[in-house]
């Protein structure tokens, strides 16, 4: 018998929000708040940076020392922005990849744990890939030029997260390459996949950062092991997470080749996020805690009588 789920990692894009829209359901933040109220703790795990994933939470009445891990895995806040891990890229290293991307095509951005201008860095907004345009939109108070790129670390400050966008074979061509030439000793490739808008948003990271070892840190500090965590996600940067827990649960609108690989490794299929999975999810497992919690008392209850 598996044992009770006492913590439960939640992917936002994709996962928690529904495909259409930027708030979670009525239904979801229900079974949110019902799991926090049986005992189960709620841990956000995202590739947005946390000022990106903030305003969602709070709309969805998610409490403030809610924990988040954030740019896959390299920064863990609490939803009120007490810092709880923190990891960087080596200048050296951002530097490198500024030049060895550009043959690829597509649109390379560096993150700073910082706020304001400056927040996300690129070469040129008006040469961003197309299909990230709203991405743009969304983040504009956030993101500064400089020409070129490498310059951005001038000051000394070292990224949290650099990633480059583009088209899923390109892509693919650039992870190829990054890690024929060594590159994966030197940065943590994590990549969020979208062949129906043929976009791949290829993340690197500090050495060893994914969602998979932040969750994995934050268990070992409340005491956890891998059996107790339920991770729930939909794409490939959800992948070392989902491996990690104990209870890996895909949903069913996730990336294909995972969906496949979910199949093949016996982990839960969820209905979509158009169907408010995430909340079916949750309201099965609360379920699940209430009744068992039922049972000894009921024996107690026979046993008086």
């Amino acid at each position: 018998m598996l044992p009770p789920v006492e913590l439960i990692a939640i992917d936002i894009d994709g996962t928690l929000l529904p495909s259409a829209g930027a708030d979670v359901t009525g239904r979801t933040r229900q079974a949110l708040e019902q799991a926090r109220e049986a005992g189960i703790e709620i841990v956000i795990a995202t590739g947005r940076r946390h000022r990106y994933a903030t305003p969602i939470l709070e709309l969805a009445g998610q409490p403030g020392d809610t924990t988040m891990i954030c740019s896959n895995g390299s920064v863990t806040r609490r939803l009120n922005g007490e810092r709880v891990d923190h990891f960087t890229l080596p200048l050296e290293t951002s530097r490198e990849l500024c030049g060895v991307l550009r043959p690829f095509g597509g649109t390379v951005v560096f993150t700073f744990d910082r706020e304001g201008p400056g927040e996300m860095v690129l070469e040129s907004i008006a040469a961003v890939h197309a299909q990230i345009q709203m991405w743009v939109e969304a983040n504009r108070d956030a993101l500064l030029e400089v020409s070129p790129l490498e310059q951005a670390f001038d000051d000394g400050a070292e990224p949290i997260q650099g990633m480059i966008c583009g088209h899923v074979k390109a892509m693919r061509e650039a992870e190829d390459w990054l890690c024929s030439q060594g590159y994966g000793a030197a940065v943590e490739m994590q990549r969020t996949e979208y062949p129906s808008r043929d976009l791949t948003i290829l993340d690197l990271l500090p050495p060893g950062c994914s969602k998979g070892q932040a969750l994995a840190r934050l268990a070992t500090r409340r005491g956890l092991n891998a059996g107790q965590v339920m991770a729930i996600g939909d794409n490939w940067n959800d992948l070392k997470m989902l491996e990690w827990a104990g209870r890996a649960v895909v949903m069913a609108n996730g990336a294909p080749d995972l969906l496949l690989q979910a199949k093949e490794r016996g982990w839960q299929v969820a209905p979509g996020n158009h169907e408010d999975g995430v909340a079916q999810v949750l309201e099965t497992l609360v379920a699940e805690r209430v009744a068992a919690m039922a049972r000894p008392l009921e024996k107690e209850a026979e046993v008086a009588t």
